[in-house]
């Protein structure tokens, strides 16, 4: 029995090239049970005419199934439906069933309660003019460079790093890379037993508040801060205390904590750089009244308009301070790769919690990254980035001058947005919906803020997503919709 060709279609906008669409048909098509054992494909031919392509596409696509035992060829007789192809599971879906469980209502809504979700589009990038944060730009990715190492991460003599179990450690190949690559240009010195691998630096502050935190302490975060730390410390279990930045970020004179949260490099989202003094008055403080410090070095790589501070993790002679560092905003967000620095029996602890949870990122992903670093794509594409933003920044400066709006905080050595404040009694979540009408995507600044001193004024405006020709138009119709009272 043949299948017939009007069995096959392809669907117009359909993901993934000819071959790998024709494959996925035909696969689909086995797995459900329409494509018996047997049965005869459509002939190359045929199957081409029919669906207006390359007869070597579909020739090339009925080989690879061939080679993964969905096809057989039959000499000069065609394609078959393989005998020891996979079959359709036995047991159909079963309906879905009805929720007797109350489950927001059992765990008291504790984590989805905590939640605050970004107001951005899916489609954000097809907006013309969208300032939005921490998003890649293709056109400065290394796309060529990555694909060369992912490819040699993916084959024969890498095979154990891709496909063995490391249990609780790291590929030992990054870890040397993040040791004489990342960390030296921070300052800081550190042995393997003193780094941890994690999914980004959202995993790696979740682990660091588990390790140290609990009921009866107390955390200490900057305000505002980052939205995604301040949901962590909310289910800690520990008190949270908020204390307002200053142009310098975090204030030398703490309240009694137990563990303080400093972004200091580019403090987040106002964009503010510790100075020095500061920074050894709160290891000073640190040891003379015993809290821990955790360091989310965010942004460091963006120091482009003076040459980088030292991180304090560098400066720290007392063990009091835990690193946290991604390659997630350097690289690209979805890859979710980042790293813990701190003293052995620190990351002891969070290795042991780390395994309860995952045993290790991905092998394959960190055999990237580490042949990335190593053949120094990393340190020339951070090059490339640092070059564009600088114009960007320059474009966008100008831009904001014109339109008349005040910056809030933009910080002296870089970064890639700035902290924007609008006129007193403007509501940024209500203008940024009436700008997302006229194509222009920003970021309310309200999750930022303690929500017992709610802020609603302030907002960011991030030029990492878009080109420099498009910015002035941008902040131009940011300027008339707030000259017009558009929020």
């Amino acid at each position: 029995m043949a299948i017939p060709v009007e069995a096959f279609f392809l669907a117009a906008g359909g993901a993934g090239t000819l071959q790998s669409r024709i494959r996925t048909m035909v696969t689909e098509g086995i797995l459900a049970g329409r494509f018996r054992p047997g049965e005869k494909m459509p002939s190359s031919r045929g199957l081409a005419e029919h669906l207006g392509i390359s007869r070597i596409t579909v020739t090339l696509a009925y080989g690879d199934l061939v080679s993964s035992d969905y096809l057989s060829a039959r000499g000069r007789s065609g394609y078959y439906v393989s005998d020891n192809a996979p079959r359709a599971p036995e047991f159909p879906a079963s309906a879905r069933p009805a929720e007797e469980v109350d489950y927001r209502s059992l765990s008291g809504g504790r984590f989805s309660g905590a939640m605050t979700l970004v107001d951005r589009p899916v489609d954000w990038d097809r907006y013309p003019w969208p300032f939005i944060y921490g998003q890649t730009d293709p056109t400065l990715f290394d796309h060529q460079n990555w694909r060369a190492c992912a490819l040699r991460a993916l084959g024969r003599r890498d095979f154990a790093a891709l496909t063995s179990d490391y249990y609780e450690r790291d590929d030992p190949v990054l870890i040397e890379q993040v040791l004489r690559v990342i960390l030296p240009r921070r300052g800081i010195a550190a042995g393997a037993d003193e780094v941890l691998l994690t999914l980004g630096a959202q995993n790696a502050l979740w682990i660091a508040s588990q390790v140290l935190l609990g009921v009866g302490r107390r955390a200490l975060v900057e305000n505002p801060a980052y939205p995604g730390l301040r949901r962590i410390l909310e289910v800690s279990g520990a008190e949270v205390l908020s204390v307002d930045v200053d142009e310098g970020g975090l204030p030398p004179v703490l309240p009694r904590c137990d563990v303080v949260f400093a972004t200091p490099s580019h403090q987040c989202p106002t964009n503010a750089t510790m100075p020095l003094d500061r920074r050894l008055a709160l290891l000073e403080a640190a040891s003379r009244e015993d809290f821990v410090i955790v360091e989310d070095d965010y942004e460091f790589e963006m120091s482009f308009l003076k040459p980088v501070s030292p991180a304090l993790k560098s400066l720290d002679k007392a063990g009091r301070v835990i690193y946290a560092g991604s390659f997630s905003k350097s690289i690209f967000p979805g890859m979710r790769l980042g790293y813990l620095v701190g003293p052995p029996g620190f990351i002891a602890e969070a290795r042991a919690l780390r395994s309860m949870v995952l045993k290790h990122p991905p092998g394959h992903v960190q055999r990237t990254v580490a042949y990335f670093l190593a053949e120094g794509h990393y340190d020339a594409m951070i090059n490339r980035m640092r070059l564009a933003f600088r114009r960007r920044r320059q474009v966008m400066d100008e831009a904001i001058r014109e339109a008349g709006l005040t910056v809030a905080g933009q910080g002296g050595f870089g970064g890639s947005c700035f902290w924007m404040a609008a006129p007193e009694g403007v509501d940024t979540g209500r203008l940024a919906r009436h700008l997302r009408t006229e194509g222009v995507l920003i970021e309310p600044g309200h999750s930022f803020f303690d929500p017992a001193r709610p802020d609603r004024r302030h907002y960011r405006l991030a030029y990492t997503s878009i080109p420099p020709a498009r910015i002035a138009e941008g902040i131009s119709r940011i300027g008339r919709a707030l000259a017009n009272g558009d929020a």
